[in-house]
């Protein structure tokens, strides 16, 4: 079926236009997906190579630790190796996914059930799932962290779960590794603020029921893929807005084997039960946060069957420590989401921009708001406040700085902390947060507190002592031209008014690189005084 007929494209009309774009590397070489394939595609995200230089990575040729080659190919990187592929999975610039966002969680569209779908022209049941070599164990399922990770585990998941008192199903991003050719381990978050699906696994445990029936969908159409790590208000069904994400009702067909409906056009779908009396301890696995999670007691599913494409691909993330895939995922989206929030939800007009910093901290810890000039202190503290109490598990150090500060930019932040905040002013300290997400230490304390920091500038002050902005690329043009070494600027890298700047201040420059820097002396020398200290302002003088 084409992507007319469906009404939206699919994953394999998704990794088509990243080759048409040049922004996906296929591997035909042997790989092992046990010990090379997340290692090799890691490289991109903690070897230098820029953001605007990463891809995807589509391996064809793969085999295991134990010389099994499998015929299903292994994409990484596919859905948000880069802002431009997750850019190109939403079906819009950059700059307008927040607005996608925000129009598709106003305006739902409602998914309609199919009889027939793709995901299901190979149907895996019964004894075909049991045994060496069968089941999970067919499947090319990559280690995400050799040398730590317990075993190979689905990354990129969209798991559905319904709720049995309200008969909505969710839809969430949660790891299941491999236990046996028909079993998977299921970790869904219970902290606050966690996973959907886990409160639905209270319900049937409350209600008795001794499983819940769940759907592992890997590879469905980008926009459902991206709703997994997206957090939607209790009791959303996410197909509804990946129906606007795409722009048409998602196509759902009834599971083989339980009683959800999944995507009909994803590439592979994993039908199961999930024990809601017994877990089993689960684990070592690499986390998001950075630091491999060491044994929890968590969930584990049956699985019931296995479906999909009959040239299905299989998609991963790169998770863990960030940058990552995962991390690209949730930042794009969040952001956004942040500013929406303060800008419309609070009315704060004078939020510029919000970043959440994403290198080792997972985007969740420290966030910045960016305010414009002149905004009032009651303002920020605003501001502040309202990015910290947005979601449970985000804010802990939220930061305010002004649009000249690059939040990216660590040198940049700790310019603006140097010289414009007071800390016995500036600061304050929220108590009684819940822990979050983050590694599990002896002696943790059971909670966390918020660090809430205005550093924005409080009055005018002088230009930042850089050449201006005309003479720096000036002098560029002149370094490639000398052929020197390749420049990669570094902001700030020209200076700029920041306010306290005078127009005889103005004059005195322009004379200056007149070469009538004798005038300047002349003036200066007509304005001589006494009875001043040496190194007051001239400004104060003249004021008084």
């Amino acid at each position: 079926m084409s992507a007319d007929e469906r009404g939206y494209p699919d994953f394999q009309d998704h990794l088509k236009t990243l080759n048409d774009k040049g922004l996906l590397r296929t591997i035909d070489a042997p790989i092992n997906k046990d010990t090379e394939m997340h290692p090799l595609v890691r490289w991109q995200f903690r070897g230098g190579v820029p953001e605007s230089q990463r891809s995807a990575f589509l391996f064809t040729n793969i085999k295991d630790s134990k010389h099994k080659t499998y015929d299903m190919p292994v994409v990484v990187g596919a859905l948000a190796a880069t802002p431009e592929i997750y850019s190109i999975g939403m079906g819009v610039p950059v700059d307008e996914i927040g607005d996608k966002w925000t129009h598709a969680i106003a305006n739902p569209i409602d998914p309609v059930e199919v009889d027939e779908a793709a995901c299901q022209e190979v149907v895996i049941t019964g004894d075909d799932l049991i045994g060496p070599g069968n089941g999970l164990e067919s499947l090319p399922v990559p280690i995400s962290s050799p040398g730590w990770d317990a075993a190979p585990y689905f990354t990129a998941t969209g798991v559905i779960t319904k709720d049995p008192e309200t008969g909505v199903q969710n839809m969430g991003t949660y790891r299941g590794g491999l236990k046996a050719p028909n079993r998977l381990g299921v970790r869904m978050s219970s902290r606050a603020g966690g996973a959907e699906g886990y409160l639905h696994w209270l319900k049937y445990q409350k209600c008795g029921d001794k499983t819940m029936d769940c759907v592992f969908v890997i590879g469905a159409p980008p926009p459902i893929c991206f709703m997994g790590p997206q957090k939607m208000p209790i009791g959303v069904d996410e197909m509804t807005v990946a129906g606007a994400l795409l722009g048409a009702p998602v196509r759902m067909v009834k599971a083989k084997t339980v009683d959800l409906m999944i995507p009909a056009d994803a590439e592979l779908i994993i039908e199961g039960l999930i024990d809601t009396e017994l877990l089993e301890p689960e684990g070592p696995f690499g986390e998001s946060h950075g630091h491999i999670a060491l044994e929890d007691f968590n969930m584990s599913m049956i699985v019931t069957a296995i479906t999909h494409k009959s040239n299905a691909v299989l998609a991963s993330i790169i998770s863990q420590v960030t940058p990552s895939e995962s991390s690209v995922i949730k930042r794009v989206a969040y952001e956004p989401m942040y500013l929406n929030h303060l800008r419309n939800n609070l009315s704060l007009k004078c939020v510029k921009k919000v970043s959440l910093h994403e290198p080792l901290t997972n985007i969740r810890k420290v966030i910045f708001v960016q305010m414009e000039k002149g905004t009032s202190r009651t303002e920020v503290w605003r501001a502040l406040n309202g990015a910290s109490m947005l979601r449970a598990d985000s804010g802990k150090y939220v930061i305010a700085v002004d649009q000249d500060i690059d939040p990216d930019n660590a040198d940049s932040i700790f310019w603006a902390l140097a010289y414009r905040a007071n800390p016995i002013e500036d600061m304050q300290i929220l108590p009684h947060r819940a822990r979050g997400h983050g590694p599990k230490a002896k002696d943790r304390p059971s909670e966390d507190s918020t660090l809430l920091i205005d550093a924005t500038m409080k009055g005018d002050m002088p230009p930042l002592a850089l050449p201006k902005k005309e003479y720096m690329e000036h002098a560029k043009e002149i370094w490639e031209r000398l052929q020197l070494p390749t420049l990669t600027p570094q902001s700030p890298w020209h200076g700029y008014e920041m306010g306290h700047w005078s127009d005889d201040w103005e004059d005195s420059a322009v004379r200056a690189v007149q070469g009538f820097y004798h005038v300047n002396g002349e003036n200066s020398y007509a304005r001589r005084r006494s009875g001043v200290k040496p190194e007051t302002p001239v400004w104060e003088v003249l004021e008084d």
